[in-house]
């Protein structure tokens, strides 16, 4: 796959099907509408496009309150690969770039470098400036221009529509395997291991702390989690808190794993992934860390029996 960060440095496509959108999740929806591209190139023998934004053109718009993502966009483009496009175009999103209009956006950029045979876009997705872009805009646009224009309905499962927005509310209440399901992976993000306070280690439980790749990475909300972890390639299981350790009446968020049979070596400073696999319980505060320790205790043959489950 081709991946291109800067429209001046794009060599223009003499044929291509081209896809629209910010992608965050890159869920069962979005998979849908590139699965569709990936196909009619195929069989028109041209170059499938996909053109997406970063940084989220929420960031630039709304900066009082930054979304949270689902990814970065480093797995953004993983998943892109593994669908098997040809070229993706990361347009650098700002306030300048935001006053494009919708007209202009089509005829500038995705009609003069990709010559598209057909645009292929989501039923809500909107582009240009003040979101002019709608579907009824493209057919328009399709219908004036002699440009075939595809509008793909939403993906629905037990009459939900599967949407990023309605990922980010699982995810945030903690229904880290419904939301997995929907986004048609697991759940998760790439974080740098970094020092904590030895906490996990004085209870027989050695933790490494982590923060997200990702600046404005969505987390599930607190609580103990089974988690699969890979370090250096290899696939470990473990269980990971996330919140503030109210036994020890602490104050600050934390999100540390608990890796089970792992070789002890030095991480600190590694990029790891997690990837959370069901919620276990919610964060307690116990009387004394000899309660916690019991608890954990339980916590890990509850962990090592759901194993069997995500071999």
């Amino acid at each position: 796959m081709e991946i291109y960060n800067r429209l001046d440095k794009i060599n223009k496509s003499p044929g291509s099907i081209v896809t629209i959108g910010t992608f965050d999740g890159c869920h069962r929806g979005h998979q849908d509408i590139i699965k569709r591209v990936t196909s009619l190139a195929e069989s028109n023998d041209c170059s499938s496009v996909v053109v997406t934004f970063d940084p989220h053109p929420r960031h630039v718009l709304e900066k009082s309150s930054k979304l949270p993502l689902l990814m970065h966009v480093d797995k953004k483009l993983e998943i892109f690969e593994s669908l098997n496009l040809d070229i993706a175009v990361i347009i650098p999103f700002d306030m300048e770039f935001a006053q494009l209009n919708a007209k202009d956006f089509l005829e500038k950029i995705i009609i003069n470098y990709f010559n598209p045979a057909s645009i292929i876009v989501g039923y809500d997705h909107h582009f240009g400036y003040n979101r002019e872009g709608s579907p009824e805009f493209l057919k328009k646009f399709g219908i004036d221009n002699n440009y075939n224009i595809k509008i793909v309905e939403p993906v629905s499962d037990q009459n939900i529509i599967i949407s990023s927005t309605h990922i980010r509310e699982l995810i945030a209440n903690g229904y880290v395997r419904r939301a997995s399901f929907e986004l048609g992976w697991v759940f998760g993000f790439q974080a740098e291991v970094v020092h904590g306070s030895g906490r996990g280690l004085e209870l027989g439980y050695p933790t490494a702390n982590f923060i997200p790749q990702e600046e404005n990475q969505l987390v599930p909300s607190n609580g103990v989690y089974f988690i699969r972890g890979r370090i250096n390639g290899e696939n470990l299981h473990g269980m990971c808190n996330l919140g503030f350790r109210p036994t020890f009446d602490e104050t600050d968020f934390v999100m540390e794993v608990h890796f089970f049979n792992m070789n002890s070596c030095e991480i600190y400073g590694m990029l790891i992934e997690i990837e959370f696999l069901e919620r276990i319980r919610d964060e307690i505060k116990f009387s004394n860390p000899k309660e916690l320790i019991k608890q954990l205790n339980k916590d890990k043959e509850y962990c090592m029996r759901l194993m069997q489950k995500y071999k």
